[in-house]
């Protein structure tokens, strides 16, 4: 399975970075990291619509598109396993995962997106998340694969 986390903005060295590498080299699925940003200052609503325009411009074709959005569907980790499981089978070897920027997605990523999905109600730092999604991404394969990492009974 192919994956692919776009993100808005440039991870700096540090501990969020060491951890979403971390769970990455773990991953058996390929899993690339492409970053976007917009330097210009623009206002808020022009921003969201500016990085939604560079995000979408780096999803390739026929890829399925899952954004992170507070809006969206909150499940559960062998949720996540079961839906990449489908997806797969069904032939989507491609997901690109769109993280927005700090003013959220643009309306057009939305409107794109296959899937809504919300890692819950609190609001999180975005290099953070990429970490939290990679570990997410790790343990769904680790479902999958009957692997003992997870653990939930």
């Amino acid at each position: 399975m192919n994956l692919a986390m776009l993100a808005v903005g440039r991870a700096k060295h540090g501990a969020e970075r060491d951890l979403f590498e971390d769970y990455r080299k773990r991953l058996p699925w390929k899993l690339d990291l492409i970053e976007v940003e917009e330097k210009r200052p623009l206002d808020a609503a022009t921003l969201r619509q500016r990085e939604a325009e560079l995000l979408l411009g780096k999803v390739p074709d026929g890829a399925l598109v899952v954004a992170l959005d507070q809006r969206g569907q909150v499940i559960t980790s062998e949720r996540l396993s079961q839906r990449l499981i489908a997806w797969r089978d069904a032939g989507k070897s491609r997901v690109c995962f769109l993280i927005g920027g700090a003013t959220g997605h643009g309306d057009a990523v939305r409107e794109r997106a296959d899937f809504l999905f919300s890692l819950g109600n609190l609001t999180w730092p975005h290099m953070l998340v990429r970490a939290m999604l990679a570990e997410q991404l790790y343990r769904a394969w680790s479902i999958s694969a009957n692997h003992p990492y997870h653990r939930a009974g």
